[in-house]
């Protein structure tokens, strides 16, 4: 398209009528989303990363907080989750469990009740988490800003899965 096509695109539209739109709509869809979000609701997925749970996401629409994106990861005894190179900027609460993250070549040992911090860096960071019990699985709560819509999904560092979860390995 060029400038003036643009340009006279653009001066077809009253934004300002349209930001109102939107506001009108984002309300209407807070009047029906919902408020609580139950754990034993939602269902368990298999993915790169291993297994784990979405809470709130930058596809689940229906909930009135949009602006995080939560999820439970589960990691099987003596096993380990996907390695993943992304922007950072995501807190990690241990449910359960004991283990370590591996942060850009560092390790880092955690257990229950500790929290994980995943470093925001301008070329991203590579991290993985590991479950070092033998028989106990670990939970991970993870909590990031959704920055999905204003940044992307590579936030300006790339979003890449290095590898995955033991147990897609193993398949």
């Amino acid at each position: 398209m060029s400038p003036k096509d643009r340009k006279e695109q653009l001066a077809s539209r009253n934004f300002y009528d349209e930001i109102l739109r939107y506001r009108d709509q984002e309300r209407e869809r807070k009047k029906n989303a919902i408020f609580l979000v139950k754990g034993d609701e939602l269902p368990w997925e298999r993915n790169p990363q291993g297994k784990m749970k979405w809470y709130l996401h930058p596809a689940i629409d229906d909930t009135v907080i949009q602006t995080l994106i939560v999820s439970v990861q589960e990691i099987p005894p003596g096993s380990f989750s996907g390695q993943q190179k992304c922007q950072g900027g995501a807190v990690i609460y241990v449910v359960e469990g004991k283990g370590h993250t591996v942060i850009d070549g560092v390790s880092h040992s955690w257990e229950t009740d500790d929290i994980v911090q995943l470093p925001i860096r301008p070329d991203g960071i590579i991290f993985q988490h590991f479950n070092d019990d033998p028989e106990k699985t670990v939970q991970l709560l993870s909590a990031e800003p959704n920055l999905v819509q204003p940044l992307g999904v590579d936030r300006g560092s790339g979003f890449e899965q290095l590898a995955p979860a033991r147990e897609l390995k193993e398949e």
